[in-house]
């Protein structure tokens, strides 16, 4: 029995704080943990041991975990042995309840990964991915994968490592640790189940010193030593030895001076002999292989190697591949486009191949959306703005992050302590901590948190039931004054209770009999039908909600969005959607739009969004009306002979029409075409454009002897058209009648033709001779032509065949 009742009283200690004046008792656990090192290294106790640094770590910890002393070092309260806990397993080794590492370590991970999204051009799922977080007392990073989710033992064995035995240390699966000790040497820890870290391997090896001249039997963990002596290991040189003290790692670089020739064997300096091997200044300057470059390499050792230009060359662009050309010949271009890479890492170049290095004038135009997504405005970026270590990784997402855009729109979303909104402006959803001060009291019932807002406070998890100790229940003297078959009292419990537009942040405690709603001071801001506004009234209860409320209200609808349609329609054009604003995209815009053909004969109608959507040089086709160009030449009377096109007309000096040319009295007359009439008036000193329609081409042919026979026969026929006075002939004169005399008039007319005719003949028969004679000249050296470029061909072929297949 006594017994039993002293038992009892150890669990009742151990699980009661200091704050209420009791003192706890602990056994002594240092002997039993560490009695395994202690019989491996031949040591009786604790006072005779040698201890090293983390032989002395260990007593510390046992004995703080065995007097109770242990403290949180986030909430600063006491561990107890039932606490799920957690310890660092880096360099400090401190213990923390499970529920404080936890919060800690996913404050810090959100918070650095929200300023690694603010400051890298990273998206928010990578900065998470790649957030750490750091031990609260040495500052050790961990991933947010090595977030603590379990409680386990020291050694990590056993989960949930409570026991009710007063003589096992808490924490502890009392097991052998069986960790890997250190330096990796193949031994592992005989202590139990022990906090901080493990002590050096007691084993006894036989070690060699560093240098590898002396042996002797050590402890494993101390297995490493130095003999005190020169070390005389051979260095890199394989001529000098190290001159120092026996040494852990490698050799120094020998320092031994002497004079060294370079790799050229044309300089000689005194250097040392870690630096003997140098290179000197001077260029090679050697012949190659080819005989027409030189060595362009600095100073080297061997032969130069051959011409770097010789076989197989490509265009600067290397899409095209020359073989066989000479060294000393410069590739062409091969006129495709360039498509290299620019240093923007985003775009590649436009122009045709070219030598040299690319234009850096990419820019590009991005239509952005703001971080919460209600506004969109377009943004120039430049892209050869950054330099190259900004845009090594860059993608086009990445870029659109880079100008940001910020809207006026407020977050109403909780933060991550469940008291506080948000409050940022155009926020993403991916809302940061909370930057508020806790304020709580603490257990302690004297300070207050000073920490960031967060949820230290909340219910902690129930304990393991396995391990609880039932505490007995104490009898109420207070009496029920609740008769039998009356109703329940009204529910005096206080809970969080929203508002009726139940936005987030605007809870307010109240009685959880008390049903009456409110309202909060913020705007509605629920999206209104349109889907492109937010309501402006105050917060107000919808139709669509229920009221539970004892205090009837009658629900109000959201306003209605009266602001005319203001997105810009796809693809784009100048008119205005008709419609009120809307949700979803705008209809086509059917507008009719005029445009007259090119050459303005008549005017097209088109639906604008017909018209919008063809390519540039579909509309210019489906403008031109099919018919001639009615446009007048500008040195000419004539029309354009073209279909109807875009643009000025193609060669207006260059008109093939035949013109009638005359000469001034129109006797005589001749068909030129109209460029040669132009240039005859040009080299006369008159302007073509001045020359009116019927007098174009009167007066370029000189007037002949015909001219002048033609001009007396009018003549004589103006004056015989004359009323002649009656005069008596002579009798003899004889009556010449009117047939004759129109006889004798075609007569002279048709000697005047008939030498124009000889003229003409005579002129196509010189022309016709030009043209035979260039074609058989053309014949004769175009076949010349062809001969001397087969022989080429054949010649070139061989070459290749000798390349090829080299004679033995």
């Amino acid at each position: 029995m006594t017994s039993s009742a002293n038992y009892q009283q150890i669990l009742s200690d151990s699980d009661t704080d200091s704050d209420n004046g009791r003192t706890e008792s602990f056994p002594d656990l240092s002997s039993s943990i560490l009695k395994p090192y202690l019989e491996s290294t031949n040591q009786s106790s604790l006072a005779t041991s040698q201890s090293p640094s983390e032989l002395s770590k260990i007593k510390s910890f046992l004995a703080s975990s065995s007097s109770g002393a242990l403290s949180c070092l986030i909430c600063l309260e006491r561990i107890k042995p039932s606490d799920p806990t957690w310890h660092c397993s880096t360099i400090c080794y401190s213990i923390f309840h499970l529920i404080c590492i936890q919060s800690w370590a996913r404050q810090s991970s959100d918070l650095s990964a929200s300023l690694a999204a603010s400051r890298l051009p990273i998206t928010a799922e990578k900065a998470a991915e790649s957030s750490t977080w750091n031990c609260p007392k040495c500052r050790s990073q961990y991933s947010k994968s090595q977030i603590p989710k379990k409680y386990l033992c020291f050694c990590g064995k056993l989960e949930d490592p409570y026991s009710e035995d007063p003589w096992i240390l808490p924490h502890s699966c009392n097991e052998i640790c069986n960790r890997p000790l250190q330096n990796n040497c193949g031994h592992f820890c005989l202590l139990l189940c022990h906090p901080g870290p493990c002590p050096p391997c007691p084993k006894l090896v036989n070690s060699s010193c560093f240098c590898r001249k002396f042996q002797e039997v050590r402890r494993c963990g101390f297995k490493s030593f130095s003999c005190n002596k020169i070390c005389s290991k051979p260095l890199d040189c394989r001529t000098h030895k190290c001159l120092q003290i026996c040494h852990e790692g490698p050799c120094p670089p020998c320092k031994a001076r002497a004079v060294y020739m370079c790799r050229c064997g044309r300089v000689e300096e005194e250097r040392e002999c870690c630096e003997r091997d140098f290179r000197c200044e001077n260029a090679c300057g050697k012949a190659l292989d080819c005989g027409k470059h030189v060595c362009e390499r600095g100073c080297h050792v061997g032969q130069c190697g051959g011409c770097p230009l010789q076989g197989k060359r490509t265009c600067p662009c290397g899409k095209r591949v020359y073989e066989g050309m000479s060294c000393d010949v410069a590739v062409p271009l091969c006129g495709a486009t360039c498509d290299k890479m620019l240093s923007c890492r985003i775009h590649r170049c436009h122009d045709r191949c070219h030598r040299g290095p690319c234009i850096e004038t990419c820019r590009m135009v991005i239509a952005k959306l703001c971080r919460c997504r209600s506004l969109k405005k377009e943004c120039k970026f430049r892209c050869n703005a950054l330099t190259d270590t900004q845009v090594c990784s860059l993608t086009y997402v990445d870029v659109c992050k880079i100008t940001d855009l910020v809207c006026e729109r407020k977050c109403q979303r909780m933060r991550d302590c469940g008291r506080h909104a948000c409050k940022r402006r155009c926020c993403n959803g991916d809302c940061p901590p909370c930057s508020e001060i806790c304020g709580k009291r603490l257990l302690c019932k004297n300070h207050k948190c000073p920490s960031p807002c967060h949820r230290c406070h909340g219910p902690r998890p129930p304990p393991n039931p396995e391990f609880t100790l039932k505490t007995k229940k104490k009898k109420s003297n207070h009496q029920s004054e609740v008769t039998p078959g009356s109703p329940c009292p009204p529910c005096p419990e206080l809970i969080w209770r929203s508002c009726v537009g139940e936005h987030i942040g605007a809870e307010r405690m109240m009685v959880c009999s008390d049903r009456t709603q409110f309202s909060c001071d913020n705007l509605c801001g629920n999206p209104l039908p349109c889907g492109n506004h937010y309501c402006t009234k105050y917060c107000h209860a919808l139709k669509s909600q229920s009221s539970l409320s004892v205090e009837k209200r009658s629900a109000e609808s959201c306003e209605v969005c009266s602001l005319p349609c203001q997105k810009e329609r796809m693809p784009t054009c100048p008119h205005s959607c008709p419609l009120p604003c809307h949700p979803g995209e705008c209809p086509p815009c059917k507008v009719l739009v005029k445009r007259s053909c090119h050459c303005g004969s008549m005017v097209h109608v088109f639906e604008c969004i017909y018209f919008n959507t063809l390519s540039e040089k579909e509309q210019m086709a489906a403008r031109s009306c099919g018919g001639p160009c009615h446009r007048k030449l500008p040195y000419c009377t004539h029309l354009c002979p073209e279909i109807c096109h875009p643009g000025q007309c193609p060669l207006p000096e260059q008109c093939c029409k035949k013109v009638t040319v005359r000469c001034v009295c129109q006797t005589l007359k001749k068909e030129w075409h109209c460029l040669d009439v132009q240039a005859a008036y040009r080299n006369i000193g008159r302007d073509p454009k001045d020359i009116s329609k019927n007098q174009f081409g009167l007066g370029l042919l000189r007037c002949n002897s015909d001219c002048k026979s033609k001009v007396q026969v009018v003549d004589s026929v103006l004056q015989s058209r004359k009323p002649k006075v009656e005069e008596k002939e002579p009798a003899t004169e004889k009556h010449v009648g009117k047939r004759r005399k129109r006889r004798e008039r075609v007569r002279v007319v048709n000697q005047a033709s008939r030498l124009q005719r000889i003229f003409t003949a005579v002129k196509w028969l010189l022309l016709f001779v030009t043209l035979s004679v260039a074609v058989a000249a053309g014949l004769y050296y175009g076949y010349k032509g062809l001969l001397k470029l087969s022989d080429w061909m054949n010649e070139v072929e061989e070459q290749r065949q000798r390349k090829r297949f080299p004679r033995i």
